[in-house]
């Protein structure tokens, strides 16, 4: 239909309007039922109930020309009626439920209950209470008053467990709230382009109501329902809903219906929208999705109580060996809890992550563990483990020593009367034994990698990277390899015609207008003008004297550029062939590499223009334009020369080249449309143009960067070969002279695959260490490039892999890759979709900016790491040593929490927010199983740990000599708190905050001060926490266990502290390299053996306070299993049956479970078994045992 009827309608709309009474012509219920139906079914339903399309536009009071009059009224009135385009959020959890869920603790569990107990004891005084036979010889000092006072120790554990469930509530609120900013953010950048009263605009997604008029084109995600009215060779993936991977063709008179939700993978054309936000197919499952997934939750909560205990040890790579390996488990995964930020609802993986391909149902969770996720998990168990042994033995010792004294040694009798009294020293025991435990359970490791991550996203906004998923952020940190995409993120994305070859004439510049012949010129404008998106234009500059604004398709504004610098204009030749006109258009995709528009001249034959990839348009041409504007024929001898001579010297200058050609076709006998290959033959080349788009300034640089830091770059890109190196060799890429390979997607092909034309992950690994440029490459060479890489085992270190794309067909490789990043500006929203980052900038610099965010990460959790350790390591012992040697911790159950839980949380915000410096991008990556805890830091840990281990315990046993004052040790039950334990616990504390200040440094540097202004959070939190603890010392009281200290005192305990600044200097003198004895903890094991000479190599894993335990077991196991193996081979030669037996115990013997240390030498390797149960049991045999291989 014409314009003219079209305006018609417009004007008996509005007359209808007033005497409808502002109705539609169909309801909601109506559209939405129609949108439910595919296919010819929805045709037929179109036809019986509307009569077309154009007659539902009339329903909906809309133009398929014009569009909606776009006044507020009518747009307000259709949001009311049709609802608008938004589907509301989940709710997000409240604080309450956060609450609730840090209190699932195990460790806070255990110690409320100790707690309350404690409380209900001391209120109890039973009619025993002053009997002498009950109280054992410390009992007697206790006077009134302080009988009275012990309730305070349950009220102040009770205290202290809020204030932890606080700040954990508090933190994953702030972290839920961060995200929900951050996914509102992503959605309001989404932008949509509509017709409104005849003006092509773009509005937020949001804003789009039913009636609109929307174009769509290649790379959109739908925003909205809506049906098919006009458009060209439309291709749609509807896999998001229906699951099906092949492309839908739409049609008008086939299949006109456009769900939101699905992706445009080819073509255009505009649709008239039916149903938005709850009510559109999207919506729809979203909605069930909310309802479902709130029953579903509420089941899950009942699931989870049963499986709870167990679901850590299956997952760290040993079956669960015993009833305390459980327990601790599930203690690991309430801590793990906070950890997992981006990982919240999915079950832990095993170490490794489990399988990479199994890729997770929803969108957060589209990659395997991070590497940091898995090594801190496996980190925190075996200090969970060792907690819980240290903890166990601590009550044991205490109740034996306490029972054996008074019933043994003393020969008291158990006294019914009694019972009261001794239940509370039992309980005070065990209130000893579980703070033991919360103070080796490193509850900050989570914490601080969750806090780390959400500082370093915030500040990422700033360098231009949105990260969508957090753990991107530190993978980025190790990664070996990007595949950059070279339009638009190495270069400008500012296309310009620079050279052109017209009339058989190469023009290093672009030609004079008077040089072309008028009919060539006639024919380059048609060709450029109609055969290009209408969308795509030139606008005038914003500012004065900047350059003119492309808008659309760069490579096509790049030829509008050039009609407009040979002083013609395309607006006119549009405006009299408008969009609607065009007869058939073959949009370009990544196969045809070329565009070609079918139009109906005048005389009722046809004429297609065509561009695209001058290789492959000139291979098509079998005419060329002359100097006098007239074909002449041009045969491959020819086509060979000219690229010889016009093109591939065109490329060698970094241009792109591309060929604009036409092709008449006669009326009748109306060709067959569809057969492209006929179709697209016998062209007639018009022109070859070569199109600049120069390097970005910064890239260089920015490469450089990433080549120093141990990074590979490599170009991966659509264009010709002799371009891409061009432009890789301005980017510094690659450097004339080195031994490096640039191929094309064919050949790349022809080489990594076999005769049967299968990819051999072997001829892959022949290429890629030496490929730096891909070009002339498809979407699919990219993903296989990308997947080659990450499988590869040629390397030692697996090679974490970060890929840049902007394209719909990109997104594939974008799942792929370790590390995907989409362009923020120039990428279509599938891309975006598909991506862990977006930059926002489309600039390659920012990707380096990534990357030292990521290693920052890495780096802020190794100084946490380092402290925290330091604390726990001393505090463990101290606790155990003294609660063995003095029946008492020196550090009560109060003062462990507030130094344990308060220093770890103030501590993780302290240390995870140093902001990144350039001296980051000086080494290499670290790689998937370097340890967390290198060597320079258990030398810094263990260091540390002597130097306020040594000092605790002379304060502890000569303290009162020296201080001249009372001993605090073998204080009675309830007994005042004395100034000597106050005095250590102050010690103690001023030698945390001043090693923290050493914790800055992890790599062994001298200046510890370095850049500490930098980060104000640091500064802040260290005079806090000394100013939180100057109050507790000298208010706390009972509830710390506290006695006011004079000055002198004070002085003395901060002159300790000091001393770990000097101390830390000492420790820097000694080489690393002398302490070979030092292991490392905290690594990735991987599923393969390691090779031999690595082996000797720092590969032990236990932690050290696993490793005190067991350094006697090993001996023995060691003695053991050398016997053995000795009589297994003895047996063997005495029986040839048994052979096969030995033969088996052996294997179960190497299979290591990855959980436990694979030891120096292979004649050790069998320890792994004696110490966890061998993975080929089941979990329930695995309480018991077997004997491995004992005769």
């Amino acid at each position: 239909m014409g314009d003219m009827t079209n305006s018609d309608f417009y004007s008996k709309n509005q007359r209808n309007e007033s005497s409808h009474g502002g109705d539609f012509g169909c309801t909601m219920e109506e559209l939405r039922s129609l949108m439910e139906l595919r296919g010819t079914e929805a045709v037929v339903k179109i036809k019986e109930t509307y009569g077309d399309t154009e007659a539902i536009c009339q329903r909906l009071r809309t133009s398929p020309v014009e569009g909606l009059p776009g006044t507020a009224p009518d747009l307000e009135k259709r949001k009311q009626i049709f609802g608008q385009n938004f589907i509301p959020p989940k709710k997000p959890k409240t604080f309450l439920q956060l609450v609730w869920e840090a209190l699932q603790d195990v460790t806070l569990i255990i110690l409320e209950i100790a707690a309350i107990i404690s409380l209900g004891l001391s209120f109890y005084h039973p009619p025993g209470e002053n009997n002498e036979g009950c109280a054992t010889a410390q009992g007697g000092a206790e006077d009134e008053g302080e009988a009275e006072a012990g309730w305070i120790e349950g009220a102040a554990i009770l205290l202290s467990v809020i204030c932890v469930v606080l700040v954990t509530a508090f933190n994953d609120w702030s972290k839920e709230k961060q995200f929900r900013g951050l996914q509102s953010r992503i959605e309001q950048e989404q932008k949509f382009t509509v017709v409104r009263a005849g003006q092509v605009v773009q509005i937020p997604v949001a804003e789009i109501v039913v009636g609109d008029i929307a174009q769509i084109k290649y790379g959109d995600l739908l925003p909205a329902d809506g049906l098919f009215i006009q458009g060209n060779d439309l291709k749609i993936d509807e896999s998001s809903l229906t699951g099906e991977s092949d492309q839908v063709r739409k049609s008008v008179d086939k299949d006109p219906m456009l769900l939101s939700g699905t992706h445009v993978m080819e073509g255009s054309g505009r649709m008239v929208v039916t149903a938005v936000g709850v009510n559109s197919q999207t919506g729809i499952i979203f909605t069930l999705l909310g309802a479902g997934g709130e029953e579903e939750e509420k089941k899950d909560k009942k699931g989870v109580k049963k499986g709870d205990g167990l679901q850590l040890p299956a997952a760290d790579g040993a079956a669960a060996s015993n009833a305390a390996d459980s327990a601790n488990a599930s203690l690991v995964n309430a801590k793990q809890q906070d950890g997992a930020a981006a990982m919240e609802m999915q079950p832990l993986k095993s170490a490794e992550g489990g399988d990479a391909d199994d890729k997770k149902k929803a969108n957060m969770h589209k990659k395997e563990k991070s590497v940091l996720q898995g090594k801190l998990t496996k980190l925190a168990v075996q200090i969970g483990k060792a907690g819980l042994v240290m903890s166990a033995i601590t009550v044991i010792i205490l109740v034996l020593y306490f029972t054996v004294d008074t019933f043994v040694v003393n020969k008291k009798p158990w006294l019914p009367e009694c019972t009261p009294v001794y239940v509370q020293y039992f309980v005070k025991f065990f209130i000893i034994g579980v703070t033991v435990l919360v103070v080796a359970v490193p509850e900050g490791l989570p914490l601080a990698v969750t806090i780390s991550l959400a500082y370093s996203v915030k500040k990422m906004m700033k360098d231009n990277n949105l990260v969508r998923h957090l753990d991107a952020c530190e993978t980025m940190g190790n990664a070996t390899a990007i595949c950059s995409d070279k339009t638009g993120t190495l270069t400008t994305n500012r296309m310009t015609v620079v050279q052109a070859y017209v009339g058989d004439v190469h023009y290093k510049e672009v030609p004079d207008p008077s040089s072309i012949n008028a009919k060539t010129m006639e024919l380059l404008v048609n060709a450029i003008a109609i055969n290009s998106a209408y969308t795509t234009k030139i606008l005038p500059p914003e500012k004065e004297g900047a350059l003119p604004r492309q808008v659309g398709n760069k490579t096509e504004c790049g030829l509008l550029g050039f009609v407009l610098d040979l002083k013609q204009d395309y607006e006119p030749v549009r405006s009299q062939m408008p969009e609607e006109k065009l007869y058939k258009v073959y949009t370009f995709n990544s196969v045809r590499k070329s565009m070609s528009t079918v139009i109906k001249m005048p005389d009722e034959s046809f004429r297609m223009y065509s561009k695209g990839a001058s290789e492959i348009v000139l291979k098509k041409c079998c005419k060329i334009l002359s100097g006098a504007g007239e074909p002449r024929v041009f045969r491959p001898r020819d086509r060979d020369e000219m690229v010889k001579k016009v093109i591939e010297p065109m490329a060698c200058d970094g241009l792109r080249t591309i060929c604009v050609a036409y092709r008449d076709f006669p009326s009748s006998p109306e060709p067959d449309w569809d057969n492209e290959n006929d179709i697209l033959s016998d062209l007639t080349c018009i022109c070859v143009v070569g199109i600049e788009d120069p390097v970005r300034p910064e890239v260089p640089e920015a490469i450089r960067k990433c080549q120093r830091a141990g990074i590979t770059v490599r170009m991966v890109t659509g264009d010709n070969i002799n371009t891409a190196r061009a432009i890789a060799i301005k980017c510094g890429i690659i450097h004339p002279g080195e031994d490096f390979l640039c191929l094309e997607g064919k050949e790349f092909n022809r080489r990594i695959r076999n005769e049967k034309g299968e990819i051999e992950q072997e001829r892959i690994d022949k290429i890629w260490p030496k490929l730096r440029v891909l070009a002339r490459s498809s979407p699919t060479d990219k993903h296989t490039l990308v997947k080659g890489i990450i499988d590869s085992t040629h390397t030692e270190q697996r090679q974490v892999v970060a890929v840049t794309g902007d394209g719909t067909n990109d997104g594939p490789a974008l799942k792929k890759a370790d590390v995907g990043f989409a362009m923020g500006i120039a990428g279509t929203d599938v891309a975006k979709e598909a991506s862990d980052i977006i930059l926002t900038d489309d600039n390659f610099s920012s990707i380096v900016k990534a990357v030292m965010w990521g290693r920052n990460v890495y780096d802020s959790i190794s100084k946490f790491l380092q402290f925290q350790l330091t604390v726990n390591v001393v505090a463990v012992i101290v606790a155990f040593t003294g609660a063995c040697i003095t029946q008492d911790s020196p550090l009560k159950a109060v003062q462990m929490l507030w130094v344990n839980l308060i220093m770890d949380t103030f501590a993780s915000l302290a240390l995870a927010t140093e902001p990144p410096t350039e001296t980051l991008l000086l080494r290499k990556p670290y790689g998937r199983n370097k340890p967390l805890i290198s060597r320079t830091m258990m030398k810094n840990i263990l260091g540390h740990a002597v130097y306020q281990l040594t000092l605790i315990f002379t304060l502890l046993f000569v303290g009162e000599k020296m201080f001249q004052i009372d001993s605090g040790r073998n204080a009675p039950l309830h007994s005042p708190p004395s100034e000597h334990y106050t005095i250590i616990f102050n010690t103690f504390v001023m030698m945390q905050l001043f090693n923290e200040i050493n914790a800055r440094k992890i790599h062994g540097e001298r200046n510890v001060f370095d850049g500490i202004f930098r980060n104000p959070i640091f500064c802040t939190i260290v005079l806090g926490t000394f100013a939180i603890q100057i109050v507790i010392v000298q208010f706390g009281g009972k509830p710390f266990s506290c006695s006011p200290l004079q000055l002198d005192q004070w002085m003395w305990c901060i002159f300790i502290g000091l001393g770990e600044l000097v101390w830390g200097q000492v420790i820097a003198t000694i080489p690393t390299s002398r302490l070979k004895f030092l292991k490392e903890a905290g690594r990735l094991t991987q599923k393969e053996e390691i090779p031999e000479e690595e082996l000797n190599e720092d590969v032990e894993e236990i932690d050290h306070a696993e490793r005190e335990l067991r350094r006697g077991q090993i001996l023995w196991f060691r003695g053991l299993n050398r016997i053995q193996t000795q009589i297994e081979v003895v047996n063997t030669f005495k029986s040839g049956a048994s052979f096969q037996g030995a033969l088996r115990r052996q294997s179960s013997v190497t299979s290591q479970s990855q959980d436990v240390a694979n030891l120096s030498s292979p004649s050790r390797v069998s320890l792994s078994n004696a110490l966890s149960s061998p993975t080929s049991l089941p979990p329930a045999a695995a309480g018991h045992p077997r004997r491995e291989g004992l005769p």
